[in-house]
């Protein structure tokens, strides 16, 4: 997995603009692959709840799988067992805390990117703030009570041959109010699997666009390409 534990962004990103978040990320799914040495102490009941969380998103993860892959044809276990089946899909849990901010315009919570996992699952204190990339422009996504966001990663992407796209987006912060949200990444293993364009879906009209990579292969890739293009901006 990710390195793992506390950690801060209260610096500039490479556009200038401030990042203001801090942030908590371990792993919480398999539980034989946890480290419980990390996880907090307080609120007494965080291991309880998080754990049956996780156990639920899990479930979740394999029916949301099951019908992306019915949406490319395939069988209904078919992206599940790509990205490390019943025993090697992982679940990384990423707490943000955004504090208020007294100049929000000149500061992002998390700056645009794409996440590299198959899906990510998003919770929120219902303080709007995460922004998704369509059409030219960004959006602020609603909140809705009692619902879950669901984004598709650089992984699916991947498998699918880009028939899925890895959704960019981006988190704003509030000069009012404390923004938090819970973001849980399903990963497949590091070097276990290699990731390419599913067979089925690659043809001579529709060649492989991504190379073959492991999950930690992709992952260097990415940060190195990310340091090296030099810094965008992208506006409403």
């Amino acid at each position: 997995g990710r390195i793992q534990g506390y950690g801060s962004k209260l610096a500039n990103n490479a556009n200038g603009q401030l990042e203001w978040e801090d942030y908590f990320f371990h792993l919480v799914f398999p539980e034989d692959k946890r480290d419980m040495s990390l996880w907090p102490s307080t609120p007494p009941n965080y291991t309880e709840v998080t754990s049956e969380y996780a156990k639920r998103l899990r479930g979740l993860a394999t029916k949301v799988l099951s019908v992306l892959s019915t949406g490319l044809g395939l069988e209904e276990s078919r992206l599940e067992e790509e990205v490390g089946g019943t025993e090697d899909l992982l679940l990384q849990l990423k707490i943000n805390y955004y504090p208020k901010c007294p100049q929000p315009e000149l500061a992002l919570g998390v700056e645009a990117h794409t996440d590299v996992s198959a899906l990510t699952f998003i919770l929120h204190n219902m303080v709007p703030g995460l922004q998704v990339y369509t059409e030219g422009k960004w959006v602020t996504a609603k909140c809705v009570p009692d619902s879950i966001i669901v984004h598709i990663g650089d992984t699916l992407e991947i498998l699918s041959n880009g028939k899925y796209k890895s959704i960019l987006h981006r988190g704003l912060v509030n000069k009012e109010k404390v923004r938090i949200s819970w973001a849980v990444f399903c990963e497949p293993p590091k070097e276990k699997i290699v990731l390419k364009p599913l067979p089925e879906l690659v043809t001579e009209a529709e060649p492989a666009l991504f190379p073959p990579r492991t999950f930690s292969q992709h992952l260097q890739h990415k940060l190195f390409k990310n340091t090296q293009e030099a810094p965008t901006q992208v506006t409403v």
